[in-house]
Order: structure tokens, then C-alpha cells, then sequence
């Protein structure tokens, strides 16, 4: 899972700025989604849906401060795999528990997880430490622009051993990749060979990094693909790729690159350019190479799916809001499709530290139809996107009766949000 990729970031989803030759390639061996859908639209929240499957209504983490962590009640899909024999491993950015707090990846079914905790510290790619299963690493030797501490690349190094380690052992393996770029600083060093892609393009210095982040870890990405054919376990191994919410929202990046191609709005907006994303999954023997699925998937379907391929569907909770999509990738009619899908986001207030007032952005989507606001004293927007994919034409004052329904839908998709607390920080830190 890459970190703010727009619905349209990848050649294999339209984009002709960015160079993507590996994930091109893979959409080729698998299933491309078309209508799929991130857990929110910024980081935290999705996270925690897709850990945890449960929408944005229910699921734990609402607030995107960076460091609330999941309940200790809570269960993710590392706690779902691991009691079925699963090498559990996460690398790069987690995002819902910071460093000994209940939310923490190895206090959440993983066996290791490598990176960052909070993801204000995964803004940065040449940090002091690293963190590994709560216990901070020196990042040394690390030199500003140049490979020497960079990030990533320890990221994926650390990707590629724990398959390695888990193969070795005979174990089956959940590996979670939720790598850092293109968010952040927008950084690389200057000697990666995708910087050289763009460095001719008339864009700002952002775009061309954005650009070259996306190229890097399409490398990357294929790299990942090459080490499970080298360690002969690459035909029993379901492989999938997703983003995390919309692209980036600069206006000198969406000219340049046009992440959300002709979808509005981008990341932070409930608009489709805000919470789809690109869903690419590979599973050789089961789906049909080089197929697409219009069916309409959300980043909380994901771990009812991984619970039936895993043959584990006893161990997913009651309150789990996915719907597995086993038989999709099967090429057939889902078994079971949703009333509704639902996002919100409480907008925060970095300056006071609070949810701002007003601030609840929500959607939420009925087949064909969708509805969204912005802000909770705002009127509801009616689209419907068959027709109109870019929400263009607001038909809320030509069907109230229809809003009004699915008004009622949202009521039902929605708990109050818990207490959003961040833990204890040491003094002037953002994070532990």
C-alpha cells in the first residue's frame, strides 16, 4: 500500500505522466478493480479500516492526529492469519499505535513490524531511528539526499528478508507493506534511477519527485515480485496493491501529474478523486489473468477476504463490516454485496489540537448513487455516477426523497466516535 497515490497515479489506470512498467505489468497477471475504495481519505483512518475491516462509521481509529492507537479489543489482520500458522511481518508506516501503546503492530498480532509508529515521524525519510517492534534503532550512517539512511530503501530491505526468513522457516506469510512514498518530505536520493525519468519535465521540483517516488517503488514493487519467483512461491501466494486515500492535493502536482485523472477532488475531500484508489490483486490459478471487475470493493473488505483465501472465515469478529470477495476474484457474482458503503472524517485542528467544529466530512454510496457533505452544517450532495463520475451536477433538489433515504443509512452506519486520545508524549515531541 502506497501512501497518498491518486485513483489515476499508474499507467494501468490511465496515467500518462508517470512511469509505472512493473505495476502495468502485474495488473496484466490479475484482477484491476475500477470502482475500489480506500478506508478514508487520509492515512490513519484507513489504516485502521483496513486492519481492522470495519468502516469508517465503527472502526477505531477516526482522527488522522497520528498516533491514536487501536483498542487492545481490537483485531486486525495479523490477529486473524497468525493463529492459522501465519508468519505475520509490517514495514513502513503504521500509523494507529505509537511506540508502547495498546496499538502497537506487535501488541496487534505481528510478529515484527519495522519502521515507523507515528506517522508524524514517517514524514520523514532520513529520521534519527527507526523502530522495530517498539524499540528504536539509530539510523546511522545518514546523509541528507543520498542513499545512506534513506528510509525506504531499509523498508524494503526489510520486506524482502522477512519473505525470505518466512519461506526458509516453511511458513505461510502475511507480509503488510505500507511504504511511506510519495508522502512526506516528497524526497529520494538524487542518484535513484527514476529521478533521471523526469529530470527533463517542465514541472516544479514536487511533481518530479512525486513522479520519481511512484517510479521508485513500481521498482521496488517488482522486485518484491522477482524474490517470491526466485524462493519458488510466487504461484501460491496472492499478491495485492492499493493506496491509502486520493493523491496529492498541490496544485503544481495535479497539473503536472493529474493524479485523480478526470475524477474531483483529491486527498482530504469525500469527492471520488478523495477515496478511490487503484486495487490491483494477483492470485495465479484463481484469477483469470489480465481481467477487470467493476464490482464495488472497500479497503474493509480486504481482511474477510484474506480470513476465506486463508480458509481462517471462523476467526473474523462479529462486528467486521467487509464482505469477503473470494468469489470475485473467482470471476464470479459476489456471494454477498453490500446495502451501503460509508466514509467520514472529523476534520482536526492542528493548531488547537481538536476536532475543528463542524468539521465531519461524510459519504456514503447506494449502488449507483452518492451522497456528501463536507461539513456537518452543510447541505447533502446527490450524485449519481454512472452518469456523472465527477460529481458535476448535484441532483439533491431533484430527488429529496432519495436523500432523505440515505440520510437515514448514514444514521445507521454510525457509532459516535470514541474518545480519540493521543498517548502521553515526551516534552516539545510530536511523537514517542
Amino acid at each position: 500500500m502506497l501512501d497518498d497515490i491518486g485513483p489515476a497515479d499508474l499507467g494501468c489506470y490511465g496515467s500518462e505522466a508517470v512511469k509505472t512498467p512493473r505495476l502495468d505489468a502485474f495488473a496484466k497477471t490479475g484482477m484491476r478493480f475500477t470502482q475500489a475504495y480506500a478506508g478514508c481519505t487520509v492515512c490513519a483512518p484507513t489504516r485502521s479500516v483496513l486492519m481492522t475491516g470495519i468502516h469508517m462509521g465503527r472502526t477505531s481509529v477516526r482522527l488522522n492526529s497520528g498516533g491514536v492507537p487501536l483498542l487492545d479489543s481490537d483485531v486486525t489482520i495479523a490477529e486473524v492469519l497468525r493463529p492459522a500458522g501465519y508468519a505475520t511481518g509490517g514495514f513502513g508506516k503504521w500509523g494507529i499505535g505509537d511506540i508502547n501503546t495498546e496499538g502497537a503492530p506487535e501488541k496487534q498480532g505481528f510478529d515484527v513490524f519495522h519502521g515507523y509508529y507515528h506517522q508524524i515521524h514517517a514524514h520523514k525519510y532520513w529520521p534519527e531511528y527507526l523502530i522495530r517492534n517498539s524499540k528504536k534503532e539509530p539510523n546511522q550512517p545518514r546523509q541528507y539526499g543520498t542513499a545512506k539512511g534513506y528510509s525506504h530503501y531499509q523498508t524494503v530491505d526489510e520486506t524482502k528478508a522477512f519473505i525470505r526468513s518466512a519461506v526458509k522457516d516453511g511458513k505461510p506469510f502475511f507480509c503488510y507493506a505500507p511504504w511511506c512514498p510519495p508522502h512526506g518530505e516528497y524526497v529520494l536520493p538524487g542518484d535513484d534511477p527514476a529521478v533521471a525519468l523526469y529530470a527533463d519535465k517542465p514541472w516544479s521540483k514536487k511533481a518530479k519527485n512525486i513522479a520519481a517516488m511512484i517510479s521508485m517503488t513500481d521498482r521496488h514493487f517488482g522486485e518484491l515480485l522477482d524474490l517470491l519467483e526466485e524462493l519458488g512461491v510466487a504461484d501460491n501466494t496472492i499478491v495485492l496493491f492499493s493506496g491509502d486515500n486520493g493523491g496529492s492535493e498541490h496544485k503544481d502536482v495535479v497539473e503536472a501529474l493529474n493524479p485523480s485523472g478526470g475524477l474531483t477532488g483529491h486527498k482530504r475531500s469525500m469527492h471520488e478523486g478523495g477515496i478511490r484508489t487503484p486495487l490491483i490483486v494477483r492470485w495465479p490459478g484463481r484469477i483469470q489473468p489480465g481481467t477487470e471487475s467493476d464490482h464495488i470493493v472497500s479497503h474493509h473488505d480486504v481482511l474477510p477476504t484474506l480470513a476465506e483465501a486463508a480458509g481462517v472465515t471462523q476467526s473474523v469478529p462479529p462486528e467486521v463490516t467487509g464482505l469477503s470477495f473470494v468469489a470475485v476474484l473467482d470471476g464470479d457474482d459476489p456471494k454477498k454485496t453490500h446495502e451501503y458503503h460509508y466514509w467520514e472524517w472529523p476534520r482536526y485542528d492542528w493548531k488547537t489540537r481538536r476536532v475543528a467544529e463542524t468539521g465531519l466530512m461524510q459519504a456514503l454510496r447506494v449502488g449507483d448513487w452518492k451522497i456528501l457533505r463536507h461539513h456537518s452544517d452543510k447541505p447533502w450532495q446527490l450524485y449519481y455516477l454512472p452518469d456523472d463520475p465527477a460529481e458535476r451536477q448535484d441532483l439533491a433538489k431533484d430527488h429529496p426523497d432519495r436523500v432523505d433515504a440515505m440520510v437515514q443509512l448514514v444514521e445507521k452506519a454510525r457509532v459516535p466516535m470514541r474518545e480519540q486520545r493521543e498517548p502521553a508524549m515526551p516534552k516539545s515531541k510530536r511523537f514517542r
